[in-house]
């Protein structure tokens, strides 16, 4: 994925620097600046990025399907009023298909979640308001995290961990940062939806314990450090 996404880049500069060179030597005449060509810089960038692992597939979605909207309506091909109307009623559906089809994809984050809950997970909530949760020398077995217009910050650096922990994180327009060991790995499957997750953390391929984090954010982030 990784590779296709720079080898996209890689071609749109290359057919730009064909189309421009070519003009210039009056071998062909391709108007690049077509009514409606500026979309391109939304159509282009949010195409490219649905091959991107590491991005949020659901923004893309939502960016490319506004920038073809938008060209169209440049081009006369539709009006703008039906595409002002279209868009909003277009984002919330490719939303809900997202929280929908979110739990049919299958990875090892999801899978090792659904071994891990047959044990049971502590729960911590913080609904307008902020919980702090330190876990200094005790034994943490995972924890499901629901953050809604709230925060919660879960120190686990000096945790006693077993080799694999699963944290399950929800965060609605709300936050979530969690401390992790140096001697952890961390391994996260995620669903952003205007908003994302960062990882700090340290990573070494000697490191034997494993953290498995699968995180649904909706106008909300997640932090790991």
């Amino acid at each position: 994925m990784r590779n296709l996404n720079k080898i996209l880049w890689g071609l749109t500069f290359v057919v730009i620097g064909v189309i421009i060179g070519t003009n210039s030597l009056e071998i062909t005449n391709i108007n690049i600046f077509f009514d409606g060509w500026w979309t391109l810089f939304i159509i282009i960038p949010c195409f490219i990025g649905l091959f991107d692992e590491k991005k949020e597939l659901i923004n893309h979605l939502i960016g490319l399907l506004i920038g073809v909207l938008l060209l169209l309506s440049t081009r006369g091909i539709i009006e703008f009023e039906v595409v002002a109307k279209l868009i909003i009623p277009i984002i919330f559906i490719l939303i809900g298909l997202s929280i929908i089809f979110n739990n049919t994809i299958k990875s090892t984050v999801m899978k090792k979640i659904k071994e891990e809950n047959k044990n049971g997970l502590d729960t911590i909530t913080a609904t307008f308001s902020e919980q702090k949760i330190d876990k200094d020398n005790e034994e943490f077995q995972g924890a499901a995290l629901d953050s809604v217009f709230g925060n919660i910050v879960l120190d686990l650096r000096k945790a006693k961990l077993k080799d694999e922990t699963v944290i399950d994180i929800s965060a609605i327009f709300g936050g979530a940062v969690i401390y992790v060991p140096q001697d952890a790995n961390v391994k996260i499957k995620s669903t952003p939806i205007f908003g994302g997750v960062s990882n700090h953390s340290l990573k070494s391929k000697d490191n034997k314990k494993t953290i498995y984090i699968s995180a649904f954010c909706m106008f909300g982030g997640v932090e790991i450090k």
